[in-house]
């Protein structure tokens, strides 16, 4: 970012390389909705462009990426609000009518074994409407730190809330996706199979 900021245009594509995918998988799952979340990426982009020059490097380039990106998907929420109550059940539809697939199909597994891949394929649309139910304070904790990989100290940067506030969210967001996957049908500890460190 800093080679950037002195006019290095390689430096950019380099940036958008390195971060772009994260990035637009935390902005879809926020948003829910593809078109949506690429208008969103699009516009992180942008705001990358156009606040190079005031950029400081006081934390992760990736906390002060995730921070626009967050803030323009809360944005974004904002103006959608009114069909917020419609799109519980928007990821799956929104994704087979736009590119014929489940947007389970479209995010990366990590290459599981057949046997987890067909689990998967099971759980997965269940486990979006899950997060989609989710308060949105809930969903961006749960989301940064499961699919992105953000440590909870970072999350706290991105949100502006205390890490202690980020962890309680993440608890929370935990035991209703829980819940929310026994009412749908899933038993078992999802926590086991997964990656998912409360503490």
């Amino acid at each position: 970012m800093l080679a950037f900021q002195k006019g290095d245009a390689r430096a950019f594509e380099a940036l958008v390389r390195r971060h772009r995918q994260a990035v637009f998988q935390f902005v879809l799952r926020f948003t829910g909705q593809r078109a949506r979340a690429e208008d969103v990426l699009q516009e992180t982009w942008l705001r990358v462009v156009r606040g190079a020059a005031d950029y400081e490097p006081r934390a992760r380039f990736t906390t002060w990426l995730y921070t626009l990106a967050r803030n323009l998907c809360v944005d974004s929420a904002r103006k959608e609000s009114y069909r917020q109550a419609d799109s519980l059940d928007a990821p799956a539809t929104g994704a087979h009518e736009s590119d014929g697939r489940a947007l389970g199909e479209v995010l990366s597994d990590g290459g599981a074994l057949p046997d987890r891949g067909a689990f998967n394929a099971r759980v997965r649309p269940l486990l979006e409407r899950a997060l989609l139910a989710l308060p949105e304070e809930q969903r961006e904790v749960f989301v940064l730190r499961e699919f992105s990989g953000v440590p909870f100290k970072e999350i706290a940067q991105v949100t502006g809330v205390p890490e202690n506030t980020v962890k309680s969210r993440m608890r929370y967001a935990l035991d209703s996706l829980r819940r929310r996957l026994s009412e749908l049908g899933v038993d078992g500890d999802l926590a086991d199979d997964e990656r998912t460190v409360v503490g």
